[in-house]
Order: C-alpha cells, then sequence, then structure tokens
C-alpha cells in the first residue's frame, strides 16, 4: 500500500462524497456503474483544490462473499472512482470498473461492489479517482488485496479475528506509544476477515492532548477537531471515523483484510436506545434519534458496509461457516430494570429475531456464528438501569433474557448445532461456557460465547455473569483497575480458525502483541 504521511492526511481533512457501484469480473457478462452520473451534484462546490486528486484515508474492503466484495476509499475532491482487480499483486491483466462519482453528499467516500469474482482467492485491487475538471489526471492510486469466500462446495479452512472498541475513554492516537498497533499483531495473522463486534469509533469519548498515566510517563494524542468534543453535527461524526484511519497500523490492516462490521453503542453515544432524551450538558442536540440517524449516515459513508437494508445480515463462508451479525441498537428498547414479562420488547425486536432464528434453522454450515455485540450473560450496568440482556438475577428469563430464551429454544427444538456467540463491549477478554445442566431453563443445547476487546481503549472487568443460561466463566483476562490505558496493555483481539478438514474451531484469545492468554478447540458437530 502506498504510504501516507499524517501531515498529509490531517491537510486533506474533512471535505465531504458518495456512491455506490457494481461490476463484474472474470467472465461475468453484466459489467455495470450505478449511483452516480457523470456530473457532480448542484450542491457540488464550485471551487476546486490544484494538481491531482488525493486519496486521504487509504482504501477498504469489505463484505466479502464467494463473488464479490465492496472495495472503498474517500478523496479530497469530487471525482470519479475506478477500482482494478487481478489476480496478480502486480495487477497485470486487471479488470477495471468505472465506479460512482464522489461528491460532498457522502463526504467524497464512495464504494464499489465487485462481482463476478472467482471464489477462495486472495485478490489485488488498485484505486484511484479522476479529476471532474481535467479528463484522464487521476491521484496517485492506492493498492489493497482482500479475500474471497470459499464456495459452497469448497474445504478450504477459514481464519478470521474479531474484536471491538476502538479509540475510547480518551486514550487517542499516541504514536511515541506505537499508535493502534493491535492492528499490526492482527494483521499478521493473515486473516480471512476481520469482525469488529461494535464500538468502531467513540463518538461520545473527546481526546485531550496529554494525559498523565500512573506512573508518571505523558500519553500524547493525536488530537483533531472533530474529536476534541461530543459528536453531534455529521460532519463531527464523519470526523470520528476519519480519525482511527490517521493510524497507519490500521490503514495497512484494512488495505489487506476485509471486514464486518457492526454497531453498538459509542458510534452514537453511551447506552444509547431509540427515543431516547438525553440529560448530557454536552450536548446541544439532546434527541438521540436525531444524533443516531446522523450516525448511521456517518457510519454507511466510512465503513465499507452495504448501502440501504438492515445491518443485521448473514455472511456465508462456504460449507464451514456462516457468520450472523446482529444490530442489537436500532431496535432496542429503554434501558430499565430489564426485569419485564412482555415479550414483545427486547433488543432485537420481533422481525430481527424471527429472521434470526429462521436462518439459523436454514443454514446447513458446519458453524453458525452469531456476532452478539452485548453479550448474553455479562450484567452490564446503565447506572441503576440495565444496559444489556442479563440483569444479575439467575432465576427464569425476565426481560431482554426472554428473546435470547426464545431463540435458544427454538434451535434447539430445531436441532442446530455448532452456535457460537462472539462478543466485545465489556473491554476484557473471557471465554463462557453456557449449559442447561447450570442453568434455569433447561431447553437449550450447550453452546460457547467468546468475548475479546479492547482493541485501543481503556480496558475494565470483569463483569458479574447472570446464571438463568448456566454460564460458566472458564477464562478471564481482565486489568488490575478500571480504564487502564493501551500502555499496560490488556487490549485484546481473539482468532478462530476452521480446519478444512476435520471442521474444528479453535479459538484463541489473543492479546495486543498477538500472543495467545488462551485457546481452545470445538470438534466438528457430530464428530
Amino acid at each position: 500500500m502506498t504510504s501516507l504521511d499524517r501531515r498529509t492526511l490531517l491537510r486533506a481533512g474533512l471535505a465531504t462524497g458518495a456512491g455506490l457501484a457494481g461490476g463484474t469480473l472474470f467472465g461475468a457478462a453484466d459489467a455495470r456503474a450505478a449511483g452516480a452520473g457523470a456530473h457532480p451534484p448542484a450542491g457540488a462546490p464550485a471551487w476546486r483544490p490544484a494538481g491531482r486528486p488525493v486519496l486521504t484515508h487509504g482504501v477498504q474492503s469489505g463484505d466479502v462473499t464467494a463473488d464479490s466484495a465492496l472495495v472503498w476509499t474517500r478523496a479530497d475532491r469530487p471525482g470519479r472512482m475506478w477500482v482494478e482487480v487481478s489476480r496478480r499483486p502486480d495487477l497485470r491483466g486487471a479488470r477495471l470498473l468505472r465506479g460512482p462519482v464522489l461528491d460532498p453528499s457522502a463526504d467524497c467516500t464512495g464504494r464499489v461492489r465487485v462481482r463476478g469474482l472467482p471464489c477462495g482467492e486472495r485478490l489485488h485491487y488498485r484505486v484511484s479517482v479522476e479529476s471532474l475538471d481535467r479528463h484522464g489526471v487521476r491521484s496517485e492510486p492506492l493498492v489493497g488485496s482482500f479475500a474471497t469466500a470459499p464456495g459452497a462446495h469448497g474445504r478450504r479452512g477459514v481464519r478470521f479475528v474479531w474484536t471491538g472498541d476502538i479509540a475510547g475513554q480518551g486514550w487517542g492516537i499516541a504514536p511515541d506509544f506505537g499508535g493502534m498497533r493491535i492492528f499490526q499483531a492482527m494483521r499478521s495473522v493473515r486473516p480471512d476477515f476481520f469482525l469488529c463486534s461494535g464500538d468502531t469509533v467513540y463518538a461520545d469519548g473527546p481526546l485531550a492532548e496529554t494525559v498523565t498515566l500512573p506512573d508518571g510517563r505523558i500519553w500524547r494524542n493525536l488530537v483533531t477537531p472533530e474529536k476534541s468534543k461530543v459528536a453531534e453535527t455529521l460532519a463531527e461524526y464523519r470526523g470520528q471515523f476519519a480519525y482511527n484511519l490517521l493510524d497507519e497500523h490500521l490503514r495497512a490492516f484494512v488495505a489487506e483484510v476485509p471486514q464486518v462490521n457492526q454497531w453498538d453503542d459509542h458510534e452514537v453515544t453511551n447506552n444509547w436506545y431509540p427515543g431516547e432524551v438525553l440529560a448530557d450538558a454536552r450536548y446541544t442536540e439532546q434527541r438521540v434519534d436525531v444524533l443516531a440517524a446522523r450516525a448511521r449516515q456517518a457510519f454507511g459513508e466510512w465503513l465499507p458496509v452495504p448501502a440501504g437494508g438492515p445491518l443485521y445480515r448473514k455472511l456465508s463462508y462456504g460449507p464451514l461457516l456462516d457468520v450472523f451479525v446482529l444490530d442489537m441498537r436500532t431496535y432496542k428498547d429503554p434501558n430499565d430494570g430489564n426485569t419485564y414479562a412482555d415479550p414483545l420488547r427486547g433488543l432485537l425486536g420481533r422481525e430481527q429475531r424471527a429472521w434470526l432464528v429462521r436462518e439459523l434453522k436454514r443454514s446447513r454450515a458446519t458453524w453458525k456464528v452469531i456476532a452478539n455485540d452485548l453479550p448474553i450473560g455479562l450484567v452490564v450496568p446503565d447506572g441503576a438501569a440495565q444496559e444489556g440482556v442479563a440483569q444479575g438475577d439467575p432465576g427464569a428469563p425476565a426481560g431482554r433474557e426472554l428473546e435470547f430464551a426464545e431463540v435458544l429454544g427454538a434451535t434447539h427444538r430445531a436441532g442446530v448445532t455448532g452456535m457460537v456467540f462472539l462478543t466485545a463491549d465489556v473491554h476484557y477478554t473471557a471465554a463462557h461456557h453456557y449449559d442447561p445442566a447450570r442453568a434455569a431453563v433447561a431447553d437449550f443445547t450447550p453452546f460457547w460465547e467468546f468475548v475479546s476487546g479492547p482493541a485501543h481503549a481503556g480496558a475494565f472487568g470483569p463483569n458479574a455473569l447472570d446464571g438463568t443460561f448456566g454460564p460458566q466463566a472458564v477464562f478471564v483476562n481482565a486489568p488490575p483497575r478500571a480504564n487502564t490505558s493501551p500502555a499496560e496493555g490488556f487490549q485484546h483481539f481473539g482468532e478462530v480458525a476452521i480446519d478444512g478438514e476435520s471442521g474444528a474451531f479453535t479459538v484463541h484469545l489473543r492479546d495486543r502483541d498477538g500472543a495467545s492468554l488462551w485457546t481452545t478447540t470445538l470438534p466438528a458437530p457430530g464428530r
């Protein structure tokens, strides 16, 4: 990947652009582009920066399937996006795809859905943006790569990493402490994809220029205007994502590893739910629904996620793995004591809950990974109320536990096997085993929930376990005090490797430098 110095990135700043285009590759017949015309919209600024366009924040890919991938970039001005894709690292013989015009309506960001790809291969791509004023004048290109998912009948193994919680609790990019170096460790694993389990940014976490650590050392944050206050405007929410991409380790990682992103609370504000009205003097706009709409737009612009439709979705990686990405925010009920008996309330909402049960029953994958950005059995308080699924009462399911009792019971009765939950949120790493023999309910199949994080934020924990579903903490690695800085460690990611022959599911819970703190291997169901 062509290197970008920090000064160039800061100078490029946050103009504003958009678009989604589709194309085909390697023999597919219907190459096409959509979502933008040949000219900028009427709202585009009349002035143009001098010289060639500049790609300001690198390249990314996401939501890769067996035959397609999203490719993303951002320019410093309106321009036409072009993408070349090839099997070869030198891009010889690459297929050229005409992408959308990037314009201020989406902060000059844009995506191309590349279609017709060969399954189960590492492919290489190059992105540039062409000036709208000077035909043929293009930016310096940036390169990246991604691995497509195995086909429906492929037996290639799958390897991926997951974590969450990026740049939180006042701990931003500190070059003196190596920046967000956990992304370098994750990159060295060479995963097929990265599952970000929420808190992709901390829009409610302003950064100070310096923080004094307990041992007297000074943590010096790189600070931008958008990270100097809580995000309220669309430009400020966009600035949260732009900030993270100032880190060289993160930019190099996302250029090589496709992402699967879900959101949690800090993309908007701490512990939010629809309809909430804040009582926080830092905010001039206190209607959470207004803030969430702006945050959702920035999330969709600055990350390689599908445009439109719900955030919950299923991604298939051949016969070995289906990933079910949950949205535990958009349909969330208000935080209260979480002991109600109303089965219509919950975190997921009726439609998402029905979708999850239906798709789990339909799945024929050996393993069904459920990406739940809020853990099932850990108690996550919100002041005197409850933020998560559990509430600390080990008895029969109540409140939001009713939803998961329904999901677990319905899949158990349908004979669904191979369900594993992956989560973050609580800022430490742990392995929980759930068993009806220890639970207040009996009609579910034993399963594991693995917790990771933070990627680069304050470390906390451990949280109390709720006994309703019979969890046992088999492993925990948590800091000695609250909000331990990344300089002191306790930053974590998880790695999953599914063997192509045996189907065995191996989990490593790793630290910031990639050392394995704990591991286990789950045999494929029926073996």
